[in-house]
């Protein structure tokens, strides 16, 4: 078999460009979902930082009553490790989990360091979007974990 000028045609070649475009297109795709994925684990610990922020919040105003009689109030809310791990399990309870995250729970270290601030650590699983049903079979999902912490000070 001869080209058009005469010269003789190599079919071992034929087809490779074929396997080179079914890499390159591999490799687009991987690069896609990897940051598709990224993108929604940083929206999901965007999501897990608010609710966290809003529970840091709520249990920083929850009063220890016998601290607050024993102690007074003086220049804040006095709070203790149960008060705060209660608040935000009620914090919780009352709102919305986000769809991006398939649970979510009030995570250890969850106290107050000092009797006057509120530290709160949630930790969640976030759902990748396209990857999930491979991801199950390894676990489910990206495991994240946030701390906030709040402060209910009194003025004088």
């Amino acid at each position: 078999m001869t080209r058009g000028g005469g010269e003789p045609f190599d079919d071992r070649e034929s087809g490779q460009i074929s396997i080179l475009v079914v890499g390159m297109v591999a490799v687009t795709l991987t690069i896609i979902l990897s940051i598709v994925a990224v993108t929604s684990v940083q929206l999901s610990r965007i999501h897990l930082l608010d609710a966290a922020d809003a529970a840091a919040l709520d249990a920083s105003d929850a009063l220890a009553e016998e601290a607050a009689y024993t102690q007074g109030v003086a220049t804040g809310v006095p709070v203790t490790s149960s008060t705060v791990v209660e608040a935000a399990h009620a914090h919780l309870a009352s709102r919305e989990r986000p769809t991006r995250l398939s649970g979510w729970a009030v995570g250890p270290g969850t106290g107050t360091p000092d009797g006057r601030t509120a530290v709160v650590v949630l930790t969640g699983t976030a759902r990748l979007p396209v990857v999930t049903p491979v991801l199950s079979s390894f676990g489910g999902g990206v495991t994240i974990t946030v701390t906030s912490s709040a402060r209910s000070d009194l003025d004088p």
